[in-house]
């Protein structure tokens, strides 16, 4: 490919609109176009890397043993009500209507879909297990799209739907997947991890999240350096940090605390450690039957409440919310900032965590401003309370259940795993027939990996103050070659032309920029685009026998040359390929 008959277009500025550095560097390098809030155009380096990753993608989906079908973007409403997501939803799903008044929906996601086909396709089970992917524009409608393509309203993703006989069969499944996508976000030579994760809007029972790791990334993930254990912070276990509870030695007394609304002020005004105050969040619960009650979630002053998992207790399963000021005021007398569950006005459903449990002569809101409880202990001040892990890990606690810290990094969630059981074929009657004859329920798993968002993923992790620095299987073009002089010296011109022509030869994905253009710009505009291997040819190197080869993630170049340049070009393109 000669850069004369390719189309590049970069600048030297962001737009202002652009906050993380994928977005900034996309749009630098000219590789995305926006036409509307995220609504994007891939300009061909970026087209060019989207069919890399799909085709990595669809190599290892079906080495797995998936078979590629392609959905419709738009779907029939009427799949969507029968799952119950049509209402469930939200905001986030476009719905239209055609001419004839019949609804639509621009797909998020393909679980109804997919699963219509395999209810009117799939009658016995011989025709079982089955997994069916497809790669496709998908569109969710965000109320602030941002960051480029890391939260763009229209994307490409690949989703994949396994379905079997029953659940053993089904969890068989999802381990070839989960396998797939460790081999699929390896060969992209990202660095990842597979964490435990919550199911989310798309239901089920089993989920790993893959996260590209990057300091930019929004998610937060917990891990344990010692040993495999991966979690999204929603979902990691935190562990009881006071091993006993201790008998009480202080008296229960109210103390003033002047304008300390936070449990940091507090330990600071007391003269003690923010380990031994409690801070209390308050929510508005709904019961089955739709009625509401007040309940105080406390945990220790450091730490934070964790809304999915508190999400999953039994007392919240059915909807909650923070608490109005009205109500806080009817339940405890006092503004937010001095709470405390010791002489609630009015009676209230109590549920600590666990370390909070265990502590005893704590510090709490009085319930009255600029005033806290200290020497709070259960069962004397309090009764027992509900004990569960509701809070945030933090960096430091130790590993529950084996050796070890725990500590934590941001990642960006790029894929993701599910195992639904008959979430969605029970209401769209997909059943099949077993050897005696009876209908059952087949059972399902999804799996989904954000195409587009790897691009802007790999970017987050793989940049410097120069721009991108592509991994080589995703890179636009592997090979750069840039000559000075192109069109003034002939040995140049030749060079080029024939280290160019034996990379192509070789498979090598190839450029030679044959612009006549600065040498600085040049070089500033493919270390921007991010090209991993960078070969130099000048006038000066061709007199002296030797060319220039620069790896895009060292300072250093290497020198070598002319009958050796080939093959050392193509040897180390191998090398960095077989790094992956």
């Amino acid at each position: 490919m000669l850069a004369s008959h390719f189309h590049l277009n970069t600048s030297k500025e962001a737009p202002a609109d652009a906050e993380v550095i994928s977005h900034q560097l996309m749009m630098r390098s000219g590789m995305i176009r926006k036409h509307a809030g995220g609504i994007y155009t891939y300009m061909p380096l970026a087209l060019k890397v989207l069919r890399k990753v799909e085709n990595i993608v669809r190599t290892e989906m079906n080495r797995a043993g998936a078979i590629e079908i392609l959905m419709p973007m738009v779907q029939p409403a009427e799949l969507w009500m029968q799952s119950g997501r049509w209402d469930a939803y939200g905001p986030e799903l476009l719905r239209l209507k055609d001419r004839h008044g019949r609804d639509f929906i621009l797909q998020p996601t393909s679980e109804e879909m997919v699963t219509d086909i395999i209810a009117n396709e799939v009658q016995s089970w011989r025709q079982l297990p089955l997994n069916l992917y497809h790669i496709q524009t998908k569109f969710r409608d965000e109320r602030r799209p941002r960051f480029g393509l890391m939260r763009g309203r229209e994307f490409t993703m690949k989703d994949a739907y396994s379905f079997d006989r029953d659940e053993a069969g089904a969890l068989k499944s999802y381990d070839t997947m989960f396998n797939a996508y460790k081999r699929i976000f390896t060969a992209l030579g990202l660095k990842f991890r597979a964490v435990n994760a919550d199911t989310g809007s798309i239901g089920g029972s089993r989920s790993h999240e893959f996260q590209v790791i990057a300091d930019t990334g929004e998610d937060l993930i917990v891990y344990n350096p010692e040993s495999d254990y991966a979690a999204n912070i929603e979902l990691a276990e935190a562990p009881c940090l006071v091993a006993e509870r201790a008998a009480p030695t202080q008296a229960l007394e109210r103390v003033p605390t002047p304008g300390a609304n936070k449990c940091e002020i507090v330990a600071q005004q007391l003269g003690l450690p923010i380990e031994r105050t409690v801070k209390s969040v308050v929510y508005s619960v709904n019961d089955a039957e739709g009625n509401k009650f007040i309940c105080l979630l406390l945990v220790r002053g450091d730490h934070e409440v964790n809304e999915v998992k508190i999400s999953k207790l039994p007392q919240l399963k059915y909807g909650f919310e923070l608490a109005s000021e009205e109500q806080i005021l009817e339940y405890f007398g006092s503004k937010p900032g001095y709470l405390g569950p010791v002489n609630t006005l009015k009676s209230i459903t109590i549920i600590a965590d666990k370390t909070v449990a265990n502590m005893s002569d704590f510090v709490c809101g009085g319930n009255l401003e600029n005033t806290h409880w200290i020497g709070v202990n259960w069962g004397r001040d309090l009764p027992e309370p509900v004990i569960a892990d509701i809070r945030n890990v933090v960096a430091g606690d130790p590993a529950v259940g084996e050796p070890g810290t725990l500590a934590i990094e941001h990642g960006i969630e790029v894929g993701h795993v599910f195992f639904l059981g008959d979430k969605y074929s029970e209401k769209l009657k997909a059943t099949y027939l077993n050897e005696q004859g009876k209908p059952e329920v087949i059972q399902m798993g999804c799996y989904g990996i954000g195409i587009s968002r790897i691009m802007a993923a790999a970017i987050e992790q793989n940049n410097d103050n120069k721009g991108i620095i592509w991994p080589m299987p995703m890179a636009p073009f592997e090979v750069v070659i840039c000559p000075i002089g192109f069109h003034k010296n002939e040995e140049v011109r030749q060079k080029a032309l024939e280290l160019h022509n034996f990379l192509n030869e070789q498979g090598v994905d190839v450029i030679l920029d044959d612009r006549d253009i600065r040498p600085g710009v040049m070089f500033s505009e493919w270390e921007l685009i991010g090209i991993p291997l960078r070969v130099t040819i000048g006038e000066r190197g061709i007199k002296d026998g030797i060319i220039e080869v620069q790896e895009r993630r060292k300072e250093e170049a290497v020198k070598l040359s002319l009958s050796e340049a080939n093959n050392y070009v193509l040897d180390l393109y191998k090398h960095l390929k077989s790094e992956i």
